[in-house]
This record gives C-alpha cells, sequence and structure tokens, in this order.
C-alpha cells in the first residue's frame, strides 16, 4: 500500500526522517514536472528576418517564447510578392498571437487561417507557413528531438531526390545529366531551350527568333512541344533506361496540346511529367487519364484545398507537389499527405532554389514521415546561403538527409542574414510576361 510522504516521515521520526525530506521533495517536484509538465511557452515576440544570399529573397518567421532561450524559425518565403510577407506577419498576425501559449499548433493555425475572412491567398497562407514551421521548431527543441520523431517517425532513411540538367542543346543537357548521374542521382529532370524564344528550366540562343507583332519575351507552344518531345527521344537513347526522366511543362501549351503531348511522350517511360496544365484547366486531367498513363505531377501553383482535393480524390494525377509554404506551412502539407495517400497518390514537394533551408527541411521531414512518399526535388544550396542558414539539409548520393537536431536543426546568423539584404529589380521578383507571336500573354 502506498503511503503518504507525511505519515513516512512521522514513521522514521528523528535525523534519519529529517535527511530523508530534501529527497523525497526532489522526488515529488519530478513526479509533479512528469505529470503536470512545465508551464507551456508564450509567445513573447513575432519578427521577420529577410535576406537574399546571391539574388535569391528568402523569408523566414522567428518566434521568441517566454523561456530563455527558446525560439523557433519557420519558412514564408515568396519571392514573387516578397516585401508583402513581412508586414502580414508583424501588422497582423503578430498582434494577434502574442502571449498564446506555443504548444496548441492546430489551434494556432486554424484561428490564424480564419483571422482574414478571405483565405487561400498566398501572402497570408506563406505568412501562417511561417508561424506554423516556427511553432513545429520550437515544440522539437523543447521535447529534445527533430520534427520528424513528432511526428511519428521514418518510413525511410532518406528521401530520393531528382536534379535539373539543363542546356541550350541537346547535347549540353545530356552531358549535365550524365554529371549528375555521376554524383549518385538516379532521376534527373531535363529540360532544353527554345532557340530564339524563352522556354522554360535552361538557357537559349537568341538567334533565330521567329517574325512577332512585338519585342517581348517570345513562346510558341506548338514549338515547344515538338522539342520537348524530342529532348526526351535524344536523352532516352543517350542516357539509357535505369535513369529515370523527368520533364517540366510549366503549364505552357493548351489544354488540348498537354492532352496530345502526355500522350505521345508515354513511349519515352517518364518518372513523370510535370504541371502539362495551369490550376485553371483542371478539368482537362481526365482527359489526360483517359487517354495515356504518363504519370502527371502537379501543384506547385495551388493555395487552396479545392484545387488539390479534386485531383486526389478523382486519381487524376500521381504525384501531389504543393508548394509547402504556399498551402499554409507543415501542418496541411502533412494532411494533404495523409489524404493522397489513401487514395494512391505520392507525394513529391516543391523544392526550388527559391525557398529557404528552413523550407527544404520541412520538405524532407515531410518526406521521411510519409509513407506514399515519391520524390523530392533538390535545389543545391550556395555557400552564402550556408552561412547564413547553419545546419542545410544534406545531399549525399542523390538521397537529401533530414537533421537529426532538435526541431528543424537549422540556426540562423542573423547577423550574416543583414549583409544580404533585399535588392530591387525591374519586376521586383516578379515573373514578367511571355507572349506568343501575335502578342497574347500566356499562362506560365
Amino acid at each position: 500500500m502506498p503511503i503518504a510522504r507525511r505519515d513516512f516521515l512521522k514513521t522514521a521520526g528523528g535525523v534519519g526522517g529529517l535527511a530523508l525530506a530534501p529527497r523525497f521533495a526532489d522526488a515529488e517536484a519530478q513526479i509533479a514536472r512528469a505529470t503536470q509538465g512545465t508551464p507551456a511557452p508564450r509567445i513573447k515576440d513575432i519578427s521577420v528576418i529577410e535576406c537574399e544570399p546571391e539574388g535569391v529573397r528568402l523569408t523566414v518567421v522567428k518566434i521568441t517564447t517566454d523561456q530563455d532561450g527558446l525560439y523557433g524559425y519557420g519558412c514564408a518565403t515568396f519571392t514573387q510578392r516578397a516585401d508583402l510577407v513581412k508586414p502580414a506577419v508583424e501588422r497582423y498576425l503578430k498582434p494577434f498571437l502574442l502571449n498564446k501559449t506555443t504548444d496548441r499548433i492546430e489551434d494556432i493555425w486554424q484561428s490564424c487561417y480564419d483571422s482574414s475572412y478571405w483565405k487561400n491567398g498566398p501572402v497570408l497562407n506563406n505568412a501562417i507557413s511561417g508561424i506554423d514551421q516556427a511553432l513545429w521548431d520550437i515544440k522539437g527543441r523543447q521535447a529534445g528531438m527533430p520534427v520528424y520523431q513528432l511526428a511519428g517517425g521514418k518510413c525511410r532513411e532518406a528521401a530520393d531526390s531528382y536534379a535539373h540538367a539543363s542546356g541550350a542543346e541537346f547535347e549540353e543537357v545530356v552531358e549535365n545529366a550524365k554529371r549528375y548521374m555521376a554524383q549518385g542521382f538516379r532521376n534527373v529532370r531535363v529540360q532544353v531551350g527554345l532557340p530564339g524564344m524563352s522556354g522554360y528550366g535552361s538557357q537559349h540562343k537568341d538567334s533565330g527568333r521567329p517574325k512577332a507583332l512585338h519585342d517581348k519575351p517570345l513562346f510558341d507552344p506548338a514549338a515547344q512541344s515538338r522539342r520537348a518531345l524530342k529532348l526526351l527521344e535524344v536523352c532516352r537513347r543517350e542516357l539509357g533506361d535505369e535513369v529515370e526522366l523527368l520533364h517540366d511543362m510549366h503549364e505552357r501549351l493548351t489544354p488540348n496540346q498537354a492532352v496530345q503531348f502526355c500522350k505521345e511522350a508515354e513511349q519515352f517511360r517518364m518518372f513523370f511529367l510535370e504541371d502539362p496544365l495551369s490550376p485553371e484547366d483542371l478539368g482537362y486531367f481526365r482527359q489526360i487519364r483517359q487517354n495515356c498513363a504518363t504519370p502527371i505531377a502537379m501543384g506547385e501553383l495551388f493555395n487552396s484545398p479545392h484545387e488539390w482535393q479534386p485531383l486526389i480524390a478523382e486519381q487524376l494525377i500521381d504525384y501531389i507537389r504543393v508548394h509547402v509554404s504556399q498551402v499554409g506551412g507543415f501542418s496541411p502539407a502533412r494532411k494533404i499527405a495523409i489524404l493522397a495517400e489513401q487514395l494512391g497518390v505520392k507525394t513529391a514537394w516543391h523544392g526550388p532554389g527559391d525557398v529557404s533551408p528552413i523550407g527544404h527541411m520541412a520538405n524532407v521531414t515531410l518526406d521521411v514521415v510519409s509513407y506514399n512518399f515519391g520524390i523530392q526535388e533538390y535545389s543545391p544550396f550556395n555557400e552564402r546561403t550556408k552561412a547564413i542558414f547553419q545546419g542545410c539539409p544534406e545531399m549525399r548520393d542523390g538521397y537529401l538527409w533530414v537533421s537529426e537536431k532538435p526541431g528543424w536543426g537549422i540556426e540562423i546568423d542573423e547577423k550574416e542574414a543583414a549583409k544580404a539584404p533585399f535588392t530591387t529589380s525591374p519586376l521586383n521578383g516578379g515573373w514578367g510576361e511571355l507572349r506568343l507571336r501575335d502578342g497574347t500573354v500566356i499562362k506560365q
């Protein structure tokens, strides 16, 4: 039978009993901490770290708690409208969140999401992502565990990744692909330039520009389609059958052209074709599915559940590749992965150069905890970025490895970040314009 501490001390009596008292007090304190927990940290401050290492504007949210030395980082990078994220965080979300406890991540996400009344905008989603990921970082630091442990632990050791091989001509693409294969990559995305025009994902020769009714960047969907099919033919012949080939159409074809391209590309046995259609043309995925077995990846432009839910529910795509901060952070992306798993769709999170290392660590964390992981897009970190973000995900033999340190495992040198402030350009980070020969602007 257990006995109360007071009764025990009476029974023990004398000096011996008094000597035991401090030990019992310590034991009781330990039990209280274990059963009741320490007080939940509260949000003391929220700040935004902006930096531009080597031309890429990155935005990170930092949440500081009322417990000494406890803070967290979250990626909120939205390069094309970078100047808008900081005020969204500091002028709108910060007053709403100050003094709230950091332990209720889901509650905070839902209340932030609802706070603007109009939802699913890219600026607010990225701002919420910064908050969400910072809270996960804090929870991991509290627990002394990497975030992947808090999400259930690993399903795999590391994330199989693909690299980008591009060139103005076919030979250059093949050469760059072989270089990545020599580094251990088993998956390569291939892109080739469009002579005299602005293709996607590669340089192009300026000579031979077709006649057009304007002097703006020029694009011809039919020419791009022919060029890309020839590229896949050359790469499959020169690189062999062992390497997995990927290609990004970047939603630049008309819906009917996209259906035709997917049918003709089937013979080259790609790992997947990325973004054959724009988010405005989702209904045409049914035609693609009905006409061919080319694996399809889609989603980097999505902001709203109304965009990805039908494609997953109807099994019209093979890979969901949303941009994690665009959909609101780690929490909603984890839910997307779970939904996709139930319907046989795999993950392939967007991983371009304009994602902070915090965002890349969130990607690879999702990769290792999601049973339905498919592949991870990889963009290398330059030395300037690694000087600011200490602890970037590591690439070894074509696999991206998650950190084993608490939280995201990344520390930011804010003094180094301050040495690389945002700069401006004529387009301020935007895409600019791309036009057909007659001057019509196109989606890109």
